[in-house]
């Protein structure tokens, strides 16, 4: 019979607990408020909190940015907190492939919301060059992202076809490891077709991801989720779960947070 040392035994046991720690579905964590405005209050303070921690802890504190309306009002809630700016480090889920001074691409709504405004150094806020097209855009945020290991913080949305970042339906979402870290994206069902997003397993690779949802319109799309429904929000499965910040009307419900 063939013999296994202690400390083959032991690296198996290892392999064994990180394997087990991995969760083979979303484990959510769900925040209901009555009303978009203090949810946004709330994640802005809830943001804050973190950063603290953070940079308390490290030294620094590396965020993913959210596009849409409720993260914008979220960030309006950022502009005056009080926090060591020069500890922080910004990075976005997703972009437009659209000109880099387009109103509707995400960095250029959270520069003119708040990042505009603040003293974080500009060499620390790292916007998808998506100007240069998906592949080529999506090819250098991958290096970039390559020095960094976990994000402290995530922020998502949710889109009534149940999509997250520029993760949509009937796409591939990189969901394992083997697979690249930001995705480019073509075929959007929303214009512009052409995007760049963070895959779901890089999103995923976070001590905290925190979806923000307004809007009744929501309310099919959250209905699928909490079925157990494969949307592409479902995709992101962080070791400790994801913190899912949601207005009682997409729930069709009233409760107070």
């Amino acid at each position: 019979m063939r013999r296994t040392s202690k400390a083959a035994k032991s690296r198996t046991r290892n392999i064994t607990v990180a394997i087990a720690k991995v969760p083979s579905r979303q484990i959510r964590t769900w925040h209901i408020y009555p009303e978009a405005a203090l949810l946004q209050k709330r994640a802005g303070e809830g943001i804050a909190h973190v950063a603290v921690e953070s940079i308390t802890a490290q030294g620094a504190f590396r965020i993913v940015l959210a596009g849409g309306t409720t993260p914008r009002a979220v960030y309006e809630h950022l502009r005056d907190i009080e926090t060591d700016w020069t500890a922080w480090h910004v990075y976005f889920g997703d972009e437009r492939c659209l000109s880099a001074d387009h109103a509707s691409r995400n960095s250029v709504m959270a520069f003119e919301t708040w990042l505009g405004q603040v003293a974080i150094p500009a060499a620390q806020i790292h916007a998808i060059p998506a100007e240069l097209g998906a592949q080529e855009a999506a090819q250098r945020y991958a290096m970039l992202l390559a020095a960094v290991d976990q994000f402290d913080l995530v922020l998502l949305g949710l889109g009534e076809d149940g999509h997250t970042a520029s993760l949509f339906p009937g796409q591939d979402w990189g969901e394992g490891e083997s697979q690249p870290a930001v995705l480019a994206v073509y075929g959007a069902p929303k214009p512009p077709s052409e995007r760049v997003s963070l895959s779901a397993w890089r999103l995923g690779k976070a001590k905290r991801v925190w979806f923000m949802v307004t809007g009744s319109a929501k309310k099919n799309a959250v209905e699928a989720w909490r079925r157990g429904e494969n949307i592409p929000a479902a995709a992101i499965r962080p070791v400790l779960g994801v913190d899912v910040f949601i207005e009682a009307g997409c729930l069709g419900e009233e409760k107070n947070a």
